[in-house]
């Protein structure tokens, strides 16, 4: 593959970052935080392959002037190369295309990540309390629900099941990437939706449960809810928490 072939590949790989960029699809795969530079490496691949695709089409135009032709006038070496960017198009399909976020396949295959917090902040007097998955579960864990006790609160994730058939409201957790993306577990009991399925996104309310249970791939804590509501939502633009 020639220099200029390179380049392309360089500048598609560039499009693709920061075309997820500029949209929401780059928080499938890493923290909103790092979009600042997600956005300068797009700026750099692309400049780079700017910068290694002009020399070598002026190359090729200057020796496109001497090039000698057949009967028909047409150089050969013309239609060879424009057959061999036809090769590019699969790589082109790849990149463009983006893979779902992580969901219970993942999670169903890794203990929970769940790990004691610093500290608690105040929870505010509204009624429900609107948390993250991963703050009620560490409060339920490690501060043994003491200020979640007689409150409503609520939180979404995506549905995974126990050896069991224990439905787990789950969200998958980020250190830095997708690469790292480990889940934490609430199981469920109370009022749920008939015919839950593993993915299905619920939005639920619910109460501090004291039950406790352990997780079969790593024996990690996983605490219960019990949900007084609970109704299917389309999955957020950021799926992970973090």
């Amino acid at each position: 593959m020639n220099r200029a072939a390179q380049g392309f590949l360089l500048f598609l790989v560039g499009g693709a970052v920061l075309r997820a960029s500029l949209s929401q699809e780059y928080l499938r795969f890493v923290k909103p935080g790092l979009r600042p530079l997600l956005l300068a490496a797009a700026a750099v691949l692309m400049l780079t392959a700017a910068a290694t695709i002009w020399p070598e089409l002026r190359r090729h135009r200057d020796r496109a002037g001497a090039e000698p032709t057949d009967g028909d006038g047409h150089g050969h070496s013309h239609n060879k190369a424009r057959v061999a960017w036809l090769l590019l198009l699969p790589l082109f399909a790849l990149i463009a295309l983006v893979p779902p976020p992580l969901g219970s396949y993942a999670a169903d295959r890794t203990g929970t990540a769940l790990q004691p917090p610093l500290a608690y902040a105040n929870l505010p007097a509204k009624d429900p309390i609107q948390l993250t998955l991963l703050d009620y579960a560490g409060r339920a864990v490690y501060d043994h629900g003491r200020s979640l006790s007689g409150r409503r609160v609520e939180f979404s994730g995506f549905i995974t099941f126990g050896s069991h058939g224990v439905p787990y409201l789950t969200r998958m957790i980020l250190n830095c990437c997708a690469a790292d993306a480990q889940p934490v577990k609430v199981a469920l009991t109370g009022a749920l939706p008939e015919q839950i399925r593993p993915d299905l996104w619920l939005d639920v309310v619910g109460r501090y449960d004291t039950r406790q249970s352990k997780d079969e791939v790593n024996g990690g804590p996983i605490p219960y809810l019990d949900v007084v509501s609970a109704h299917p939502v389309s999955p957020p633009a950021d799926p992970y928490e973090s």
